[in-house]
């Protein structure tokens, strides 16, 4: 079974993005994957987690998207805060930033999903325009 676990809460150690979830971490192993993926119906990023013999969703929902945008500007992975643990989510302010180009203007991903990628990640496509 594949979980799905909501980030519900960012916050800054050291200038590094940590997140925590609206889950009870005492069962949750995971380890980083490295991919990002789109999840356009709910409007939320999801970073991809190998858990038990499979795969699990962290999902980053549309009101953390500015906390993205720093991550894409620093150029730091964020963290995950699980049981104490805070585990750097590899790979994904690269898959970030790319995947962010990869929706500009792509309506394959939806009009209303492009439209509010492209408004809260305006700073960022803008920067990269020559």
């Amino acid at each position: 079974m594949r979980n799905i676990y909501k980030v519900d809460n960012y916050q800054y150690v050291h200038n590094n993005l940590h997140f925590s979830l609206n889950e009870n971490q005492k069962e949750i192993q995971i380890q980083p994957a490295g991919q990002v993926l789109v999840d356009s119906d709910h409007f939320a990023f999801i970073y991809v987690v190998e858990e038990g013999d499979g795969y699990s969703y962290i999902q980053l929902p549309k009101d953390g998207w500015p906390h993205l945008v720093k991550c894409i500007q620093t150029e730091q992975n964020p963290y995950l805060l699980i049981n104490d643990m805070n585990i750097e989510l590899i790979n994904f302010t690269e898959e970030l930033h790319q995947l962010i180009f990869n929706i500009e203007g792509n309506e394959n991903y939806g009009r209303d999903f492009v439209d509010a990628v492209e408004a809260a990640f305006a700073e960022i496509l803008q920067e990269n325009e020559f």
